[in-house]
């Protein structure tokens, strides 16, 4: 959200309708299936970065740009639990697959 931040908007947790906020990580760097685990048994897995804008937010409208389309991250939750401001949250990257192990063969 930083980028907004320098723009002169006032963002704050909530402005992009996300359920959680990090600091000290990128997110948006991470790749597909990237696990998260934080908190009290919280084990998340990193589904989609990006969202097409359909409607141009209000953000959008006040500095001309929006974040969502590069940096909107998306998961979902493999294991439900307790995650509490200051939680430290663990990203551990998953290795794609190789054919053999997907099941597919040349």
């Amino acid at each position: 959200m930083s980028p907004e931040l320098h723009k002169g908007l006032s963002v704050d947790f909530g402005s992009f309708a996300e359920n959680v906020a990090t600091s000290g990580i990128r997110l948006f760097e991470l790749p597909l299936g990237t696990l998260l685990f934080g908190g009290e048994g919280v084990v998340l897995e990193v589904t989609q970065i990006g969202k097409e804008c359909h409607t141009r937010c209000a953000v959008y409208h006040q500095a001309g740009d929006c974040v969502m389309p590069r940096e909107g991250i998306f998961g979902r939750v493999l294991a439900g639990g307790r995650l509490r401001t200051g939680d430290p949250l663990l990203a551990i990257p998953v290795p794609a697959a190789s054919p053999a192990q997907s099941g597919n063969r040349p």
